[in-house]
């Protein structure tokens, strides 16, 4: 191998120190990358693949980019899970020998973005860890562009715990163990979520605990409440580590670690933030339809965040929710406040990432300004929020800092409008530093001077034309057109010949540009210095920046809601401890925003004890799913402390939301639809209680008939037994035979979609009733939807011929069974059924999943042949 030049050797060993990032290695203007890096960025950047001599007359492939454009270059990579190692020059070219030393100064990753450029303004970009530690799990989070930070334990047999904090917060990236990374459930979230993953080596818990007490500069953790909580401290101290490992600093914007619990929030599932669409649409994940992008009335991107915080996190304390819901009461009372701290708030910039930028020194003077205008609008609304009295504003203004000595600071030291570099000057304001307005006042004087010297100069010469220019190559000059070089004196010495004229120097010229441009240097350097110091001074205040910027985004929030319950009729839902959710009139917000047509609202009645449990029935289209939606939304709402769309509400505490609503094939997982269908129901029936609020739109509908009523008639038992569970369930089901259990079993109640027909067709009402449903209409639908008429008069005869040999109980049970009788169905009967006796003789509860697979399957065939 040839021998490498001085600067590739600095290249190899700084690039052997970080083999699992691309090295930007800072060359002049540029980032170069050489080698397999070149290969691979130029490929994701779409830039050009050069090749550099490495030494002994070998070329290596070389790709660059420019460094005061590098942001969106990082971005690109960074979303193709990409980690970038930050290669700067540690001194100056032009005052060093030999080769300019270099060191990474920073790695950024996916979870430790700071760059405005690349962050969404309204999201979090969360680093988060997963350590398991003695019998728990430990969990914790960050982002450093906020400087929250957060940990959690649950037990570590709790693995669904696990896969539903990292589908709340959705991090970009995850720290774990090598161990936990095998985990099948790892495997199946990154598939999902497209996170970063590292395998961190197991660390010694006295280090981390004692990382994290450094940090904080603590005795203990007994003030933040997490002291005892080992596996979430293990965690937490796992983030510390990894970011003093790719920032190499102290995180300062970080000062604060909350602990929270799980037990302490709504349990919200996976598939229930899927189903219900919180944030992202089922259909295409995108924010656009979701209920936070009709919810979300924030003015400030802090509120923003803050919101899908709220949102993804109900609350289940009856007084918590209820200073929300007072708050926003006396806020819609006083429509001119509301209206006025909105258009406060709107003009504050994101204090938090603001402060990101500033204690990591990335900040220039117009982040400053930006920060100074935003802190400037304080007082207006520190004055709007007085006229407000509830508990929670109250609160909110003991914690609400004016931070005046900031803004004063700032408005004295940095000039309006400053430049974008912090090197060259024109950042700092006059009067503040009187060693910079002497240098100022020396310049000044100076160009005085040489305009003087032009006048003077044309009166000698007689060269009317003469003028006194300047630049970088050849300083002040005095210039001549061609046509009056003749009036030329000998004193003034050729500089430069350019086509039409010539360019000279005079000795007390040259002496007066030094002293000019020697101040100049020195003011540049000056104001450097100065803006550093004050940037600093601002960096040591970020605890107390950062509290106000919660206590604005809180609000925000707040506002937010009481704007939304105004323009949409929203009313105050009643939240209690009891067991009834009463809903009069409710309507779907989100439906009822897209809707063009009038929204159809509906009443819904659940308690725990007459009507705990109702099955819907009615034909697709008629709006069961969207009812059903519409009730936990109302319930989710109320609890997140809004007002809901409802002209009145009633809202029994619920501890935790499931729904299960239509399936798909898992490919990621090789489960089939039946199977993702039976792990959700699972799911619910192995999770929920008294106080949830379960939503099944179809059960069984994976399967043949027969098995999916087995099934779906048996979990609806089990749901409704108060023995068992006793739920709040809504069941959506085409199983009409289901509707057979209210006539069984006490709290279940059947309701329907009400339709009309006639001679122009079937319409659907939109309007939930008590009853039973006639018919199923499935080819009205099909109709509907623009199936051939040949397919529609084909499918007409089948179901006709279907019923008159009753080979399959396809619709209308209550004509083939009279109230007389209450017979059950052939399936249920128990006289001579063979079926029967093998689940008679089978322990289900005792059964592996695969052991129940094999035998529903082992059933099937059995009754594939009494059909025959």
């Amino acid at each position: 191998m040839a021998k490498l030049t001085p600067m590739m050797k600095q290249y190899h060993d700084l690039k052997n120190k970080y083999q699992d990032s691309i090295l930007f290695f800072r060359l002049g203007d540029f980032y170069e990358m050489f080698g397999q890096d070149a290969k691979k960025a130029a490929k994701i950047l779409d830039i050009a693949l050069t090749a550099r001599n490495k030494g002994g007359g070998e070329k290596i492939p070389m790709a660059g980019v420019p460094y005061h454009s590098a942001a969106s270059y990082i971005e690109k990579l960074i979303k193709n899970g990409i980690k970038v190692a930050i290669c700067e020059q540690l001194e100056d070219p032009s005052a060093s020998s030999g080769i300019v030393k270099r060191d990474v100064i920073r790695v950024v990753t996916p979870g430790t973005v700071i760059e405005n450029e690349i962050l969404a303004e309204n999201e979090n970009n969360y680093l988060a860890a997963a350590f398991k530690y003695g019998n728990y799990y430990g969990f914790s989070y960050t982002d450093i562009s906020t400087g929250e930070f957060y940990l959690t334990e649950f037990p570590a047999s709790e693995t669904d715990k696990l896969k539903d904090e990292i589908n709340r917060i959705s991090p970009r990236e995850i720290l774990l163990d090598q161990k936990i990374a095998q985990t099948k459930l790892i495997k199946e979230l990154q598939n999902i979520y497209n996170f970063t993953l590292n395998i961190l080596e197991n660390k010694k818990y006295d280090r981390l605990y004692q990382g994290i007490l450094d940090h904080f500069q603590l005795k203990s953790l007994e003030g933040f409440g997490c002291e005892e909580m080992k596996a979430a401290v293990y965690a937490a101290g796992q983030v510390l580590a990894y970011l003093g490992d790719t920032q190499k600093r102290t995180i300062n914007q970080i000062t604060l670690l909350k602990a929270y619990h799980l037990e302490d929030y709504m349990v919200l599932d996976s598939a229930s933030r899927r189903n219900l669409e919180l944030t992202a649409t089922i259909r295409d994940n995108q924010r656009s339809g979701s209920l936070l992008s009709i919810i979300d009335q924030t003015v400030t991107s802090m509120g923003g965040r803050e919101i899908k915080k709220w949102i993804n996190q109900p609350l289940i304390q009856k007084k918590a929710i209820e200073q929300r819901h007072t708050a926003l009461e006396e806020i819609i009372d006083n429509y001119q406040v509301l209206d006025k701290l909105r258009a406060e708030l709107n003009e504050i910039y994101d204090l938090e990432r603001i402060m990101s930028k500033i204690t990591y020194q990335s900040a220039n003077a117009r982040d400053l300004v930006a920060l100074k205008n935003s802190l400037a609008k304080l007082p207006a609304v520190e004055n709007l929020m007085q006229n407000l009295k509830s508990d929670l504003i109250i609160e909110m203004q003991t914690k609400f800092d004016l931070l005046e000595d900031m803004h004063d600071l700032i408005e004295k030291a940095i000039k309006s409008e400053p430049p974008t570099t912090i090197t060259e000057g024109g950042i700092i304001a006059s009067d503040y530093n009187s060693s910079l307005d002497q240098l100022r006042d020396l310049v000044s004087s100076g160009k005085d001077w040489i305009t003087k010297l032009q006048k003077e100069e044309r009166e000698k010469t007689g060269i009317n034309t003469l003028k006194v220019g300047f630049n970088k190559v050849f300083g002040y000059y005095l210039e001549v057109t061609n046509s009056h070089t003749d009036k030329v004196p000998e004193r003034y010495e050729r500089k430069q010949t350019l086509s039409n004229s010539e360019r000279y120097i005079i000795p007390k010229l040259k002496e007066k540009e030094a002293e000019v441009l020697g101040a100049e240097e020195k003011i540049n350097d000056l104001e450097h210095k100065l803006f550093i110091e004050i940037r600093e001074k601002i960096a040591q205040e970020v605890e107390r920046i950062n509290q106000t910027a919660a206590v604005i985004a809180q609000l925000d929030v707040l506002l937010a809601f009481s704007y939304l319950a105004i323009e949409n009729n929203y009313t105050k839902p009643e939240v209690n401890n009891g067991p009834a959710i009463k809903i009069k009139n409710g309507r779907h917000p989100v439906v009822e925003k897209m809707f063009t047509e009038q929204f159809v609202p509906n009443d819904c009645y659940l308690d725990q004890t007459e009507q705990r449990f109702v099955i819907i029935t009615g034909p697709n289209m008629s709006g069961k799913s969207t009812y059903m939606r519409q009730v936990a939304l109302i319930v989710l709402m109320a609890q997140v402390g809004s007002y809901v769309p409802a002209e009145e509400a009633l809202i029994g505490l619920t501890d935790r939301i499931f729904t299960r609503v239509g399936a798909s094939d898992d490919l990621t997982t090789g489960q089939s639809t039946f199977m993702v269908e039976m792990n959700e129901v699972a799911n619910i029936v192995n999770n929920s209680t008294e106080k949830s609020l379960i939503i099944l739109d179809e059960v069984g509908r994976g399967t043949s008939t027969y098995d999916g009523v087995s099934i779906a008639w048996s979990v609806s038992e089990y749901l409704n037994n108060p023995e068992r569970i006793g739920a709040r369930t809504l069941f959506a089901t085409h199983y009409h035979e289901l509707t057979r259990l209210e006539d069984e079993y006490p709290g279940i109640k059947n309701y329907n979609v009400l339709v009309e027909e006639d001679k122009n067709g079937v319409h659907f009402l939109h309007r939930i009733i008590e009853g039973r449903a006639d018919d199923s209409y499935g080819i009205e639908v099909a109709r509907l939807a623009g199936l051939p008429e040949e397919i529609i008069i084909s499918a007409q005869k089948i179901l006709n011929r279907l019923e008159k040999n009753n080979q399959m109980p396809v619709r209308k049970l209550e004509k083939t069974v009279t109230d007389s009788q209450h017979q059950q169905l052939p399936l249920f009967n128990k006289e001579n059924n063979p079926v029967l006796k093998k689940l008679d003789e089978q322990d289900i509860l005792e059964m592996t999943p695969m052991d129940a697979m094999n035998f529903l399957y082992s059933l099937k065939k059995d009754l594939k042949k009494e059909e025959k």
